[in-house]
């Protein structure tokens, strides 16, 4: 795929494709922040989300470089100052005359509200539509999820609307609200608008 495996960076906040190396320390993150993660994660509605074990991480690390190497994902580890904080995805790429992905993130509650998600948003979606190719980003999230929700208000998405038990979360069928942007509404670049936000506040 065009475009990947890339490393991107906007001052202290990084993102870098995700290694077989990183999972002592994504064990121990995710682990330490369940509580914090596990009502907006994807589940499978037969198995737990999070176990102590390597064994879900080589198995998502395995599936993850197979899509990469197929053009269906990019999947990044967060950074801030070098250090593993979270996540971030896109995946579901569909090709044609779509063009279009699903955006995904989590990071360490330790850093969250620093900026440190938007930041990594606006890095990844521009590489999207500049680099990669991309035409259409979206982002499904509960709408309980005022934190993630914020994310892309902040950052511009438009809420196109609620998608009605749409994935399988915390044991159940949950809706969530479809957030989307198209390379048209920031020709200037994401990391532009989010610049000039920031600037303002």
């Amino acid at each position: 795929m065009r475009g990947w495996p890339v490393t991107l960076n906007e001052g202290p906040v990084g993102l870098r494709p995700i290694r077989m190396r990183d999972s002592a320390i994504w064990r121990d993150v995710r682990v330490r922040n369940a509580e914090w993660l596990r009502p907006w994660e994807p589940t499978n509605p037969e198995t737990p989300l999070f176990r102590t074990g390597l064994g879900p991480y080589v198995s998502m690390v395995h599936t993850m470089r197979k899509e990469a190497r197929n053009g269906m994902a990019l999947p990044w580890v967060v950074t801030y100052d070098g250090q593993f904080v979270g996540q971030l995805t896109i995946g579901a790429i569909v090709w044609g005359s779509a063009r279009s992905a699903q955006l995904g993130y989590w990071i360490d509650r330790d850093y969250a509200g620093r900026g440190v998600t938007p930041t990594a948003v606006a890095l990844a979606v521009d590489h999207c539509f500049f680099n990669v190719g991309l035409h259409r980003v979206e982002a499904s999230i509960r709408p309980e999820n005022t934190a993630s929700r914020r994310v892309v208000e902040k950052l511009g998405f438009r809420d196109e609307g609620t998608r009605r038990r749409h994935l399988h979360i915390d044991g159940a069928w949950r809706d969530h609200i479809c957030y989307a942007l198209t390379a048209e509404d920031v020709p200037d670049g994401l990391r532009a608008r989010w610049r000039a936000r920031s600037a303002r506040h």
